[in-house]
């Protein structure tokens, strides 16, 4: 089995910056993709960011030049560095382990980390 144990979040005004962590361990296959979704009252889960174990990256379209996803291969460890966070951002973050392919399958979830911004 493998285990997700995220880090992080937290309140914060606008504008301001947070980071999320997140340790996979367990049977991990080494040819993966982590990654964040996040999900709002009321809306769906989304795909915030996610990178593969190649460091090949993906970003939704609200966060690119804002949001950066990074990886420790090592450590099976990603990372979501959020700066200039908007009241927008507000949400549970979820971070995920799942194959390269297809994008859209996700295998683990982590537990889920509160990030609230401020106006």
């Amino acid at each position: 089995q493998v285990q997700l144990v995220e880090s992080g979040g937290g309140l914060v005004q606008a504008g301001g910056s947070l980071r999320l962590s997140c340790a996979a361990s367990g049977m991990i296959v080494s040819i993966n993709a982590m990654g964040w979704y996040r999900q709002a009252p009321g809306k769906q889960r989304e795909l915030v960011a996610r990178i593969t174990n190649s460091g090949s990256t993906n970003y939704a379209d609200s966060v690119k030049g804002r949001f950066t996803v990074s990886r420790d291969n090592a450590r099976n460890t990603v990372y979501l560095q959020m700066n200039s966070l908007e009241p927008e951002d507000t949400a549970v973050y979820y971070c995920y382990l799942g194959p390269v392919m297809p994008t859209t399958r996700v295998d683990y979830w982590g537990q889920g980390a509160q990030v609230t911004v401020s106006s």
